[in-house]
């Protein structure tokens, strides 16, 4: 199975929660039964076989600390439910973060999850958490996912509030023309739910658990495009209302009144999106119920797609414009410094200058500085006369020596170091997918403004297991002496380790333990220096970060651990 990056997701459920829903069990047009429950929901609910009805098959006693191949760790168990369990897992080899589903080769399922997992490994569409691997292994047969740590559940962004018209075109969107491409490879996915659909910290919606969360828990269906278009409109219903467009409550929502029917979006909360709320009706109603009565409904995620293109294209929304305060001179700067402060409306008087010395002592005190003036004159002048005429008599002198003092301090000066220019840059990645390639060259143009920055990471400072580590390899043009760096960040907190290689070239042909180590440093602040024991020469240097601090929500990603490198130095 071939290995893709990304550290990931889809580890289904929380075991032992209590559901949040029954089972709604509404048939679409074609008599199809669809299950809207919660992940954590038991397949007795769905009338699918439990774990007696599917043979002798037990989940396997695994425990913390497990590995499997000798390469997967298991770390946390996040569900375990009909015979099957799920796990945060950490792969050793690639050191990363993974999801691995659990179950025994002998449960009546094991041989339709491995072919799911390997039909969904070989459709390869990054808009779906990845299948890395699956594998039956004498009694035990385990499926490995991406594991997603920077992706947020759509469930956990409804809690605070549905999303704006632009988010929820662009979930929409992004959903339904991936699960387009999905159905052209004969893939369904049957359990398109607020769990089984992310949004990355770069605003990309993400799909886990194609086919292989079906497979599962043995659901099936005779008409599987209509099942997920169906599902899709439930979920742009969500986005839109906060509400599940169905009487009973599911995914944390709460459902529609009881004995009113299926309403539009725009109907249940006001200032919705007329043509996403008609949007969610085609897709919702299989039976041409619509919100206008004058639109086909949508059935398959083809045909979702091509009505999305059909709409005008929703912006974003404008960023809100906040005017600067108004500057405002200080009473130091407007002269008023140490007197109180005019009452408001009042205009204060401007202060008379004393008037100039008339009197007697006054004009005493005039004549006393001038004729102190003028002997300060004379005095000077008479030095000047005599420092020149001994110049002269020394200039006169040709046989006369120059010395200079051994202990003057100029001859100990040292010269300082010269700052080295950087000629390109380029991302380097250990593992994993990249940060920000395209703004690589932002730290070293000069401009303390622009920056190139990690993703957000949950846990920290340390980036490992997710990655070892995030880095830029710098070329300075040609060897150099290497002995210090100045690092400018964007973020406080916790701490910021960097370390400085020498590389072999911008596309290293070693890891980071096969370089030398030129420096390394650690801060709480936003600048950092890393300065070697001596110098190093290389053309190549490699700015490794294997820590980050805990910063706030920003413009650009949400809290968690992070960093910006603004601005990068290198001297000689």
């Amino acid at each position: 199975m071939a290995e893709r990056s990304t550290a990931a997701v889809d580890v289904a459920d929380n075991s032992g929660d209590e559901p949040l829903t029954a089972q709604a069990d509404q048939s679409t047009a074609d008599g199809v039964a669809n299950n809207r429950e919660r992940d954590t929901d038991s397949d007795e609910a769905q009338g699918n076989p439990t774990s007696e009805e599917s043979g002798k098959a037990s989940p396997p006693e695994l425990h913390s600390g497990h590995k499997l191949a000798r390469r997967y760790r298991l770390e946390e168990c996040v569900t375990r439910l009909d015979g099957f369990s799920s796990w945060r897992a950490v792969d050793e080899k690639l050191r990363r973060a993974v999801g691995v589903h659990l179950l025994p080769a002998d449960h009546a399922r094991a041989r339709s999850v491995l072919a799911a997992a390997r039909s969904s490994a070989l459709l390869g569409d990054p808009r779906f958490v990845q299948v890395l691997d699956a594998v039956e292994d004498n009694d035990l047969v385990y499926v490995v996912h991406e594991w997603l740590p920077d992706a947020t559940e759509l469930t956990a962004l409804l809690a605070s509030g549905p999303l704006e018209a632009y988010d929820a075109y662009q979930m929409v969107s992004q959903v339904a023309s991936a699960m387009a491409a999905a159905h052209r490879e004969g893939l369904a996915h049957l359990r398109l739910s607020p769990n089984a659909v992310l949004r990355t910290s770069t605003g990309q919606w993400r799909i886990r658990g194609l086919a292989v969360n079906a497979a599962l828990r043995g659901i099936s269906s005779d008409t599987p495009q209509r099942t997920d278009t169906e599902a899709i409109g439930a979920l742009l219903y969500a986005t839109l209302t906060q509400r599940w467009p169905y009487e009973t409550d599911a995914h944390g929502l709460a459902g529609l009144p009881k004995d009113i029917g299926l309403i539009p979006p725009d109907q249940v909360r006001a200032g919705i999106h007329r043509r996403l709320s008609e949007l969610a009706m085609r897709a919702l109603a299989n039976d041409g119920a619509t919100a206008s009565r004058h639109e086909s409904p949508c059935t398959t995620p083809e045909e979702l797609v091509k009505a999305i293109g059909e709409m005008p294209r929703i912006r974003p929304p404008e960023p809100a414009y906040t005017a600067p305060p108004q500057y405002q001179r200080t009473a130091y700067q407007q002269g008023a410094y140490g007197r109180p402060a005019p009452r408001p409306g009042v205009t204060q008087p401007v202060p008379t200058p004393p008037p100039p010395l008339q009197s007697r002592t006054g004009k005493a005190l005039k004549w006393s500085v001038s004729a102190l003036l003028i002997a300060a004159l004379g005095l000077g002048s008479w030095q000047l006369a005599d420092a020149l005429m001994e110049r002269g008599g020394k200039a006169d002198n040709q046989n006369q020596t120059q010395t200079t003092d051994g202990n003057d301090k100029n001859g100990e000066r040292t010269e300082p170091a010269k700052p080295i220019s950087v000629q390109t840059a380029q991302e380097y990645v250990a593992s994993g997918s990249a940060q920000a390639p395209q703004d690589v060259a932002k730290t070293y143009d000069g401009d303390a403004s622009t920056f190139w920055r990690t993703k957000k990471y949950n846990e920290g400072p340390k980036l490992a297991p997710y990655k070892p580590g995030v880095g830029i390899v710098y070329d300075l043009g040609s060897e150099q002496d290497v002995s210090t760096a100045s690092i400018g960040l964007r973020y406080t907190g916790d701490h910021t380790t960097v370390h400085l290689y020498a590389a072999d070239s911008l596309a290293p042909s070693t890891g980071v333990d096969g370089m030398k180590e030129i420096a390394s440093a650690t801060t709480t602040g936003t600048s950092l220096t890393a300065k070697a024991s001596k110098p190093v020469k290389t053309r190549y240097v490699l700015l490794w970060m294997t820590d980050v601090p805990n910063a706030p929500s920003d413009g650009y990603s949400g809290a968690g651990y992070k960093q910006a490198i603004t601005d990068v130095t290198f001297k000689g």
